[in-house]
């Protein structure tokens, strides 16, 4: 099977308006297209084999049982991404509505499906859930967001702007303001040198490791007990600085100003009104938020189950220490089985 596909979606005009020449999204699928289908897209960074580790023919995600579509983010280095395509610059900003229009498109268009049978998605993959049950709130019966959020909070914009501004110093340069990238002016703009690559996004990722793992666990240094690493520095070179160090800079804009300007509360169903559009929502959908997840707290996925109408959304938290970790992408083995279990029942039941 093909590592994966590309669906081919002609000018693609985003939510501000700029005309994305020749787009495209990467895809795969796996199982029979006759069979109940599931969206499942990628998360920050992450490409589409990154979020395999959900599916195989034992889990709750086979195969066998589903046609399982995984679509990627704009700017994951598979679909349209600034490291495949050399104008425009600086790239522009694609928001989770484009992300969700352009997978509608190829859900619809080129693998012919009319309806699916549930959306689902870790981290930045929850807010493309939450995307598409606002925004096509017909199109599916369940949804599994976790370890995300329907609109990026304040406190979450701030941490990315201290990961932003932490790659953009390695080449001078500083941010735009929220969802705005760097403030250089097209004309100005500069490609990043090799070393300017390699020193910001060894920041980055030293940066992100006091996000992406919760207080407790580094107390208990499950980095040592669990991933095998003798020591803390080991850890932040070896994981975090290896992580950020196999990632383009321009591609880690791209999308993290995709995920510091989500809402999607922000189209014309709902005009900025979050609350209607929490309640627009008609797929059963079950939200799974990290007990420990710095980046999303379970207050912030009460709320918005809060905001729904009844028997349309449950929260249930990860009983973890791994922080945003817990939901992905499949390291944890305990809180695997405790999603997967999660994901057999909303899936084979409709159990909220």
């Amino acid at each position: 099977m093909t590592e994966f596909n590309i669906f081919q979606l002609g000018d693609f005009t985003l939510q501000s308006n700029q005309v994305l020449k020749n787009a495209y999204i990467a895809y795969k699928t796996f199982g029979d297209p006759s069979n109940p289908a599931i969206v499942y897209p990628t998360w920050y960074s992450g490409l589409i084999s990154d979020n395999e580790w959900l599916v195989g023919e034992d889990m709750a995600l086979s195969p066998s049982k589903y046609f399982i579509v995984i679509p990627a983010l704009f700017g994951n280095g598979q679909s349209m991404s600034p490291s495949n395509t050399p104008e425009p610059r600086p790239f522009p900003l694609i928001t989770m509505l484009d992300n969700v229009t352009a997978q509608y498109r190829l859900v619809t268009e080129e693998l012919g499906l009319k309806h699916v049978k549930a959306v689902l998605g870790w981290s930045m993959g929850a807010a493309q859930t939450f995307q598409w049950i606002t925004q096509y709130p017909d199109f599916m019966d369940l949804a599994a967001p976790f370890c995300g959020a329907a609109r990026c909070s304040l406190h979450n914009m701030v941490f990315l702007e201290g990961v932003k501004s932490a790659l953009m110093a390695a080449k001078g340069a500083v941010s735009g303001g929220f969802g705005r990238g760097e403030a250089t002016a097209a004309s100005e703009y500069r490609a990043w040198t090799v070393e300017q690559r390699e020193v910001g996004l060894k920041a980055l990722g030293r940066v992100y490791a006091g996000w992406g793992f919760s207080q407790a666990f580094y107390r208990e240094k499950v980095y040592e007990t669990h991933l095998g690493f003798p020591d803390l520095e080991s850890f932040m070179v070896g994981f975090w600085e290896a992580w950020a160090l196999s990632k383009d800079p321009e591609n880690m804009m791209t999308m993290l100003d995709t995920w510091q300007s989500a809402d999607c509360s922000q189209q014309p169903a709902y005009w900025g009104d979050f609350e209607l559009a929490m309640k627009s929502i008609k797929a059963k959908t079950l939200v799974l938020p990290g007990k420990t997840d710095l980046y999303f707290p379970p207050e912030d996925s009460e709320y918005e189950v809060a905001c729904m109408n009844s028997g349309v959304g449950k929260c249930i938290a990860f009983p973890s220490i791994w922080g945003h970790w817990a939901g992905g992408p499949g390291q944890s083995k305990e809180d695997v089985k405790w999603l997967d279990e999660k994901l057999r029942a909303l899936l084979e039941h409709g159990t909220l």
